[in-house]
């Protein structure tokens, strides 16, 4: 899986296939195949890799019960988006989900990932609001879309300027002006 996200990294999701990466590893393309019947079988792994590596991650960050959600949800963005900024191939997968649309594999693995953080979000919302830090003009579901499509938008934006902005830096500015228009 690092292997084949490399190869994404250096030269785009068009050019992993099982020969460049089978070259990649040094392994024959025949050996590959008994592991991976195709392209989009490895993709697939590849997203899988990455859900486990986020539930994990989110996870184990270690909260302190003193803490608000505010900054809970600030770690958890905080860790989302260095992991991106460490490995720019995951977003070029999980915003690949176009090019997966005639894949329902493909689309489920995206859709997990995407869910996840979106079930994250949605707690720390609710549990925001039931303790008083969050107003509750919108229901914590709908926050959490608002919160995780303004995170997903600037991290599309990230990506399509070559990811030569500071994703770390401009996440944070959306989160905050976010965070200001639903803390009490």
């Amino acid at each position: 899986m690092e292997a084949a996200s490399d190869r994404i990294s250096k030269f785009g999701i068009q050019n992993l296939t099982i020969k460049t990466l089978a070259e990649d590893i040094g392994l024959s393309e025949p050996a590959l195949y008994r592991h991976f019947k195709s392209k989009n079988e490895i993709l697939a792994g590849l997203l899988e890799y990455f859900r486990i590596e986020m539930k994990n991650r989110i996870e184990s960050i270690p909260f302190t019960p003193n803490q608000t959600e505010s900054n809970k949800l600030r770690a958890i963005f905080k860790s989302q988006l260095q992991t991106f900024t460490n490995k720019p191939a995951i977003v070029s997968v999980i915003f690949a989900d176009s090019i997966f649309h005639f894949d329902d594999r493909l689309s489920k693995k995206v859709s997990e990932i995407m869910n996840m953080m979106h079930d994250y979000v949605t707690a720390n919302v609710a549990q925001g609001q039931e303790n008083g830090q969050y107003n509750n003009l919108i229901g914590s579901s709908t926050l959490a879309t608002i919160i995780t499509g303004g995170i997903r938008m600037t991290v599309l934006k990230w990506k399509l300027s070559g990811y030569k902005s500071n994703l770390l830096k401009d996440g944070k500015t959306v989160l905050e002006g976010i965070l200001k228009m639903i803390e009490k």
